[in-house]
């Protein structure tokens, strides 16, 4: 049974995913700094990991359809690890699009709720777009 209350673990975990995204955008900002990104990246990990838990964690990144999102992923954040940040974030950025385009209907019916901004994705060419994918399942 998935539980949707919010307790203080989850309320750090997100807290420590948003600051790994944070030092992650900071970290390409400020043209690629290594110890920005690797710390963002290791925030974020740590965030995701206390947000759903560990258990579920391990599972997400171990599922078949994910092994290229979960290799391209790591070996991107080997290669900012060894001072190689351009091509790591390539590589990372390849993985986080595998991994969670699962995601992608989910964030479009609530980028289509937001005041202002459901506006420009209520338009017709976009919903058509945004449409053809509403259907597919979400995969937590």
């Amino acid at each position: 049974m998935v539980s949707f209350e919010m307790n203080d673990r989850k309320k750090i975990g997100l807290g420590l995913t948003g600051f790994g995204v944070f030092f992650s955008f900071l970290g390409i900002v400020l043209l690629f700094d290594k110890g920005l990104i690797a710390m963002g990246n290791i925030l974020f990990f740590s965030g995701m990991a206390l947000t759903i838990g560990p258990k579920s964690t391990l599972q997400f990144f171990m599922k078949r359809q994910n092994y290229k999102g979960t290799i391209s992923f790591g070996i991107g954040f080997f290669f900012v690890i060894i001072g190689w940040p351009i091509i790591g974030m390539i590589l990372e950025t390849y993985g986080f699009i595998v991994l969670f385009s699962g995601f992608w209907p989910t964030i479009a019916v609530f980028v289509q709720r937001i005041p202002v901004l459901g506006w420009v994705f209520q338009q017709p060419f976009i919903k058509t777009f945004l449409d053809r994918y509403r259907g597919k399942r979400v995969p937590v």
